[in-house]
């Protein structure tokens, strides 16, 4: 009697059961079609046929643990219970639906694959970070001409006394030897060639360390196809750095055009070569970000909405940082930190008279000393007050209180970063301070970057889970 009760309501509600069925899972409906009549008359082999087709998804699960329920509850409380039953059913799966609705992930492993693809990506981006800071180092010691060749997969330091006579030769035939370190000894030389050494040896090192775990994740196939071509890219940009670096060199290895001038490497290219160590850490940290972190934080409607009026302030103000930090590459290329070591003021002036005085006019703002550090000041204290006014418009807005700390670390950094530069300049450039500078400047790109990235938009399916205001303890 209770399996004929059973079958009468199972034909009854089918209509019910398939519109449930094509929201969840399409394969769940292909089942109920199949067996119309057979598995209908029949539970338990209706009840086979769902469970072999829905074990491929999560949702599938989900939907036959709900039948199950919703059959149990008909066994032990007939027809009056029917209805919750199937109001239990349609609502786990529209939110299982609701969970991944507009929700993009860049690693497939679940939060265990997320946290170790996020150490390994942070981890590249620290690296990256150190490969720039070294890189400074390596400039304001005068290393970077040291070593007068250069191989793509690198090779052994010299390991003999007659090895380090061979490299010191080379070394005597540059021009800055010829000019600028003319009858340096040869302990002098290793200290040189050791800087650059280390500096070219980490840039490979990165290398190998980035591309074993990117083959071994994506062996494992913990890595989208999305995450993937963006790291593949990442990586090519990481091998270019290498030719850029040497492209650079170069440059310093040939003769100057007047025997008054000291021999340096070309601004624009060392600009190319700071500016693409750049985007390689900006690259690999956002994605880091992006995999630790795929919903920024959000806890109310209006929340979101002040984290929209953030975003559209700290996307030109990072735009902003990046140009300065750029601009400090042609000061560092013309050596312009070494004139007019004074401040506010250049020199007895505010503008130096010859800032215009190259021929063609755009020449002046890559290659003349006096317009470089001109501008480079300029930029840096228009993002100093670019980052205040960022803080200051923030400062009643209803934003998220880690929005509201990270734009705070920031207003601190550009601080100390303007601080930085101003002690730099009057200390003649000083290899500590000049680190502590450029290393200053990527710190503040890096909190710009994360400010950027909190703020975004949050998923369709967690702006529809939100309340219209944060709860307040």
């Amino acid at each position: 009697m209770l399996e004929s009760r059973l079958v009468w309501l199972l034909k009854r509600k089918s209509k019910a059961l398939n519109c449930v069925f094509n929201n969840v899972n399409g394969s769940s409906t292909r089942v109920l079609n199949q067996h119309s009549s057979s598995s209908l008359t029949n539970p338990s082999r209706f009840f086979s046929s769902v469970a072999d087709h829905s074990t491929s998804s999560t949702r599938g699960v989900t939907t036959r643990n709900s039948i199950i329920y919703g059959f149990r509850s008909l066994h032990r409380h007939h027809k009056d219970l029917y209805v919750p039953s199937y109001r239990a059913m349609s609502t786990t799966a529209s939110a299982c639906i609701k969970n991944k609705e507009g929700l993009k992930l860049l690693v497939t492993a679940g939060p265990h694959g997320q946290k170790m693809v996020g150490i390994w990506l942070f981890a590249s981006a620290a690296w990256v970070f150190s490969m720039v800071v070294l890189g400074g180092v390596t400039r304001l010691t005068r290393s970077g001409l040291s070593m007068t060749d250069w191989k793509f997969t690198g090779g052994l330091p010299p390991m003999s006394d007659d090895d380090w006579l061979i490299e010191f030769e080379k070394y005597k035939q540059s021009p800055e030897y010829k000019r600028v370190n003319k009858g340096m000894t040869i302990d002098d030389f290793k200290f040189i060639y050791w800087m650059e050494y280390a500096h070219r040896m980490w840039g490979r090192a990165l290398g190998i360390m980035f591309a074993l775990p990117f083959s071994y994740f994506m062996r494992k196939g913990y890595i989208t196809i999305q995450l993937g071509l963006r790291l593949s890219t990442l990586f090519a940009l990481g091998a270019g750095q290498g030719l850029i670096g040497w492209w650079m060199v170069k440059s310093g290895l040939e003769e100057p055009p007047s025997e008054y001038t000291q021999p340096r490497v070309s601004p624009y290219r060392l600009a190319a070569h700071l500016t693409s160590a750049f985007v390689i850490y900006c690259g690999l940290f956002w994605t880091a970000l992006s995999v630790v972190m795929p919903e920024p934080p959000a806890e109310s409607v209006a929340w979101v909405r002040g984290a929209a009026k953030v975003k559209r302030l700290a996307l030109p103000v990072s735009i902003l940082v990046g140009i300065t930090a750029v601009s400090g590459a042609f000061v560092a290329g013309n050596d312009a930190g070494h004139a007019f070591n004074t401040f506010p003021k250049m020199g007895d002036t505010w503008i130096p008279d010859d800032v215009l005085s190259m021929k063609p006019f755009m020449r002046n703002f890559f290659e003349n000393t006096s317009t470089v550090q001109l501008d480079h000041r300029i930029l840096a204290t228009a993002t100093l007050i670019s980052i205040g006014g960022l803080w200051w418009s923030t400062r009643k807005l209803d934003i998220h209180p880690a929005i509201r700390s990270l734009i705070g670390s920031t207003m601190g950094m550009a601080a100390l970063q303007v601080t930085l530069g101003i002690s730099t300049l009057l200390s003649f450039v000083p290899v500590s301070l000049g680190t502590a500078h450029q290393a200053g400047a990527l710190t503040l790109l890096t909190l710009m970057i994360l400010l950027n990235h909190t703020v975004r938009r949050p998923s369709l399916s967690l702006l529809k889970s939100l309340p219209s205001v944060a709860k307040t303890t």
